[in-house]
């Protein structure tokens, strides 16, 4: 089996093996609930900063000054992508120690794009309702994960060459594919 095809069998089966396991009651009790409120109390922290009227309980985030509030549920807590963007690594050819540092440093990359996008959105259904479901379900949804893919691919520029590829001539350019 060549590179390409064993490389998406392994992403697909990785993949579908780890949205089963997520949506056990074990992994939403034990995994997928702590890191959905720890995104919340990130979150909110980040944004206590600069505003002490910010609560969070769980994984709501709310406000003291109105009515507003969110909840950060499956979809919107950077599972999935952290998973996906896992998946690709683990399929991809490549020495345990480069997937796991990738995994790291992507799920961090990943993350921290998540915690921007629950701040945006708090601000931008505070400010307006119409704005914030444009953004929650097609903005940011499409930004998570092209981020997934922008982190996989600069993952991928960073692995060592393998000594099966013939070196290139001097002055030659890589073949575009």
């Amino acid at each position: 089996m060549t590179a390409m095809p064993r490389f998406l069998l392994v992403f697909v089966g990785l993949l579908a093996l780890a949205f089963g396991l997520e949506l056990t009651p074990w992994a939403q009790a034990f995994l997928v609930t702590p890191w959905t409120d720890g995104v919340a109390r990130v979150s909110g922290a980040l944004m206590r900063m600069f505003d002490a009227s910010i609560t969070t309980t769980g994984n709501v985030i709310a406000t003291t000054r109105s009515a507003f509030a969110v909840a950060i549920e499956a979809g919107c807590n950077g599972v999935e992508a952290t998973l996906v963007l896992a998946a690709a690594m683990l399929a991809f050819p490549a020495t345990w120690r480069h997937r796991l540092a990738g995994i790291v440093v992507g799920v961090a990359a990943v993350q921290l794009l998540n915690v921007v996008r629950v701040v945006s959105l708090f601000y931008l259904g505070q400010w307006n309702q119409q704005v914030f479901e444009w953004a929650h379900l097609y903005v940011w949804q499409a930004l998570i994960m092209l981020d997934v893919l922008v982190v996989w691919l600069l993952w991928v520029r960073t692995l060592p060459r393998s000594d099966a590829d013939p070196p290139l001539p001097p002055g030659a350019a890589p073949a575009a594919a």
